[in-house]
This record gives structure tokens, C-alpha cells and sequence, in this order.
């Protein structure tokens, strides 16, 4: 008898890369980031947790996988 292999799943969360829209600095962020993530050069938030997915404040300029 065999086994029947499950297929995994894929992942609903993804790193983004956001330009912050004050000094145009780019940043690696969490897609789900469950605390506020501010932009290491001025300070300005990039992402507001939701409960969820992230609310992002910035402009996404890619997906990274």
C-alpha cells in the first residue's frame, strides 16, 4: 500500500520591495508584518498591520520570491 503524497501548499506571504514615498529609499519588507515597519533613512511608516496582510504606505516596486 502507498501513500498518497499531499502537494504543498504555495506560500500567501511574499518579501516586497517598497520605495518609501518621502526620500525614495527602497526597503525589503514582510507582506504579513504583524508590526509597523518604518523606513530606515527618514522614519516614515512603509507598512500598518492589519490583523492580516499589511496595509503598504509606500509604492511596491516588486515581489520578491
Amino acid at each position: 500500500m502507498t501513500k498518497k503524497k499531499k502537494p504543498i501548499d504555495e506560500p500567501r506571504s511574499r518579501f516586497l520591495l517598497v520605495k518609501c514615498k518621502e526620500c525614495d529609499n527602497e526597503q525589503t519588507v514582510f507582506g504579513w508584518a504583524t508590526q509597523k515597519v518604518v523606513c530606515n533613512v527618514c522614519g516614515k511608516p512603509l507598512t500598518q498591520p492589519t490583523g492580516g496582510k499589511s496595509q503598504i504606505l509606500g509604492e511596491v516596486i516588486q515581489e520578491l520570491s
